[in-house]
């Protein structure tokens, strides 16, 4: 009996923990439209039958609960973009799932990997004002340990503050902006001018000038990366807006070689100390296995290797030796930046049709890998019918001309048959007269009566 109570009580307190849980996160419907402007929401717009966005539905939750937790004031819901098609056409969904944040008239779209902590550092970011200010050097040197990258004004009120403020609300979705005096920066920092905006990173700081580095949005669009970085797929789709080529070592992070590590150190090198010559044109990194990199390719890297990538018209630039030393490397990115290297790929019509072709063969290849019976349903069924009705159209073309054929028999109008008819013809026509005279015969003889007449 206790053992029943117990197993009662923690359903019950199950079922309450499951109902608080999602109640963190609101099923919006389409009244959201008016009243979506008095709050800072983060949505997440589904399809009941998508499967990634069912993967995403646990971890939307744990966004819900944290964001909750922690206080912030962004309210978290979720939209079935089938029921509400009209609202999710209206706020520009493409795609499943989309995570947007809707923050009064603007609409902030996440890009980045769908995990908790980076979907809550997201909204907390961009729930945020634009530009932060640092007060006191204790700040700044807390937000130098925390951030990668950091951007930061330094100055009064300036037509560069009005652009800087500028760009941090179009770019606020990638990185934080700050605003600060000059005291608070590190003493040993000697700026030629100010305003001034700074990037620190790789433990140094770079100045915008805007004679040398063009638009304030194209530059900190170009810096807010570090000069050397791992690589994923969902990176390597930011490094793309970037505009950016983009150098990688291809290795194997689970079994690492000598040779990889020496590839990537020489490209470690190369970001660092050719970052004049390269950096406004190059992004350097590395990446764990070939996989990603072969599907895009279509093709089959070695690891390790190095290759660039141009993610804007999907050329690829490969070595036409085994890179060796630093002198190599260096030589290799200034024939790809010069023109003069051999470029691979690209976005013409017969790539593209290689692309279906290949993206389809890639989908078929995963639907028998994952489920070898679902496969054999779903494409052999469709090439069995297919089969089956071309067999019967070949075998009723057969029959048919059978028929034709017998149906000229009876007629008598076979090319032979006639052929053989105007033979006998002609051998009647040259036989007429001796068979005149045989036919008088042959009846005087069977007819006696007309024998006596004449």
């Amino acid at each position: 009996m206790a053992e029943v109570k117990a197993s009662l009580i923690s359903g019950v307190v199950l079922a309450f923990l499951s109902s608080a849980v999602l109640a963190f996160v609101e099923d919006l419907d389409d009244t959201f439209k008016d009243t979506r402007v008095n709050d800072i929401w983060l949505v997440d717009f589904y399809t009941p039958w998508c499967g990634y966005c069912k993967k995403l539905e646990p971890v939307w939750y744990e966004v819900g609960v944290e964001l909750r937790s922690s206080g912030s004031p962004v309210r978290v819901g979720k939209m079935d973009a089938t029921a509400y098609s009209g609202m999710a056409s209206e706020f520009g969904v493409r795609g499943y799932p989309t995570i947007k944040l809707l923050k009064g008239d603007l609409a902030y779209n996440y890009k980045g990997p769908r995990t908790k902590d980076d979907i809550v550092e997201f909204a907390n970011r961009v729930a945020g004002p634009a530009v932060r200010a640092l007060p006191s050097k204790q700040m700044f040197e807390h937000m130098m340990k925390r951030h990668d990258v950091l951007f930061v004004y330094v100055g009064g009120e300036s037509t560069l503050k009005e652009k800087y403020n500028d760009v941090a609300s179009e770019l606020i979705v990638y990185t934080y902006f700050f605003s600060a005096s000059e005291e608070v920066l590190p003493e040993s920092m000697s700026l030629p001018e100010l305003p001034a905006v700074i990037v620190f990173k790789d433990g140094a700081y770079f100045t915008y000038d805007e004679y040398e580095d063009g638009s304030l949005s194209s530059w900190v669009n170009k810096e807010r990366f570090q000069g050397y970085l791992q690589i994923d797929g969902f990176t390597l789709y930011e490094l793309g807006e970037t505009g950016k080529l983009v150098a990688i070592a291809v290795v194997d992070e689970k079994d690492p070689t000598e040779e990889s590590g020496r590839l990537k150190a020489l490209i470690q090198r190369v970001a660092k100390e050719y970052r004049e010559h390269f950096n406004s044109d190059f992004q350097f990194g590395h990446m764990d296995g070939n996989d990603y990199i072969n599907s895009l390719i279509m093709g089959e890297v070695t690891v390790p290797s190095v290759i660039i990538l141009n993610t804007s018209n999907e050329q690829y630039f490969l070595p036409g030796e085994p890179i060796e030393t630093m002198e190599q490397l260096v030589q290799f990115i200034s024939s790809v930046l010069n023109g003069s290297a051999q470029a691979y790929g690209g976005d013409g019509i017969i790539q593209r049709i290689k692309r279906v072709a290949f993206d389809a063969r890639s989908t078929i290849m995963s639907v028998f890998r994952s489920s070898p019976l679902l496969g054999c349903f779903l494409f052999g069924l469709p090439l069995g019918v297919i089969s089956l009705m071309c067999y019967g159209i070949c075998t009723a073309e057969s029959d048919d001309g059978s028929d034709d054929i017998d149906a000229l028999k009876r007629e008598g109008l076979t090319d032979e048959e006639e052929e053989e008819e105007e033979e006998r013809q002609r051998a009647a026509e040259l036989e007429g007269p001796d068979d005149g005279e045989n036919e008088e015969e042959d009846v005087g003889e069977k007819d006696p009566e007309v024998k006596k007449t004449d």
